[in-house]
């Protein structure tokens, strides 16, 4: 009797534009900040040299739009990259459109309904059963919680489950900042500094199968800090959708990140030391930096976060997936091994998933 759920596939798009940060610098963020060096500082120090977008500012300035305006244009752009990104994943777990059971479609960035999960399951042959399970505005942790509904499903039902994360962040470009009378910027306009030096698009998908063999879902854990919820915020407003990252950010994470660790590990009788790979969302280099030091991990083991960072931006909650297709990509796991997700977002938000390879077939 199959008991377990195994992780068959994970796949990723971005759009085709590849915008360079430095560039984007020159071009188009430096008028706005008006040479201040502050602001120049923290772009430089994001440590993202390249990203993709549906958008590229200099040739289509968004800042302006309304909300509405941006949602549509969401509708619009969202669905090549997921379709993509869904099909990919669906051929490489060999699992046919029309076996998925539950489709569940994370996103912070788009809104409407009928929504990018009706679409999805309309246009890839899924079907008209297909559960769909809509996650939104829970920011860059979003897939970790997604996953485990969907491992869940999978448990119970004996079916096929998909993951989708599309964000398409470039969309919600802030109006120019207004400074102070002495002409220097206040903290709330450096922070959107922080989020426009980070943030890019893409989508990511994941399939689960049941199955006792391969990369298994072993468990999903949460950890919130409601003191600590105003330090991350995620607001609508008339001008698309307003990000306020506090500087105490990794702090926080600095007091959670080596509990939430442990609790998750030990309960299945694991420790730090015992785990193979870790897939931590590159929230920034500062929130890797962190992890590394209290997790007391080698100095290469967040490699494929500190890459992904650097290639392709903070996507969101697409991006631990995207670590995660890194990881798998540059070696296979050995039985028994386990491998840690961490995410972190709004609330303030920690989730860890632990994921094991069983035997191989």
């Amino acid at each position: 009797m199959v008991t377990g759920v195994r992780l068959a596939s994970v796949a990723s798009s971005v759009p085709a534009a590849t915008l360079d940060s430095d560039e984007l610098w020159d071009g188009y963020f430096a008028t706005w900040y008006g040479g201040d060096r502050r602001a120049r500082r923290i772009w430089q120090s994001a440590a993202v040299r390249t990203r993709h977008g549906v958008v590229d500012p200099r040739d289509e300035d968004v800042a302006a739009w309304s909300t509405a305006d941006r949602m549509r244009r969401f509708g619009t752009e969202a669905a090549p990259l997921a379709k993509q990104a869904v099909t990919e994943a669906l051929g490489a777990a060999g699992v046919a459109a029309a076996d998925v059971g539950l489709l569940a479609v994370a996103s912070c960035t788009g809104y409407g309904t009928p929504g990018l999960d009706i679409t999805v399951a309309r246009d890839l042959g899924m079907p008209v059963s297909v559960r769909r399970l809509a996650i939104g505005h829970m920011g860059c942790y979003a897939a970790l919680p997604g996953l485990g509904a969907v491992a869940d499903y999978v448990r119970v039902s004996g079916k096929p489950g998909v993951l989708l994360c599309c964000e398409l962040t470039s969309l919600h470009l802030q109006p120019p900042p207004q400074p102070r009378p002495d002409g220097r910027l206040d903290d709330t306009e450096l922070q959107q500094v922080v989020t426009h030096a980070l943030f890019a698009d893409a989508a990511a998908a994941v399939v689960l199968v049941p199955g006792d063999d391969g990369l298994q879902v072993i468990d999903v854990q949460a950890r919130t800090d409601p003191a600590t919820s105003d330090h991350m915020l995620w607001d609508i407003t008339d001008n698309g959708f307003r990000m306020g990252l506090s500087p105490r950010v990794p702090d926080v994470l600095a007091r959670h990140v080596r509990p939430a660790a442990d609790e998750l590990l030990a309960d299945h009788g694991l420790a730090v030391a015992d785990v193979a790979a870790w897939a931590v969302h590159p929230g920034g280099p500062r929130v890797l930096d962190v992890v590394e030091e209290h997790l007391g991990l080698a100095a290469h083991a967040l490699d494929a976060s500190r890459q992904t960072l650097r290639d392709r931006g903070n996507c969101s909650s697409a991006t631990v997936l995207m670590v995660l297709e890194r990881i798998l990509g540059n070696a296979r796991p050995e039985p028994g091994d386990p491998i840690v997700l961490l995410a972190f977002g709004p609330g303030l938000t920690l989730y860890s998933t632990l994921l094991r390879s069983g035997s191989r077939t």
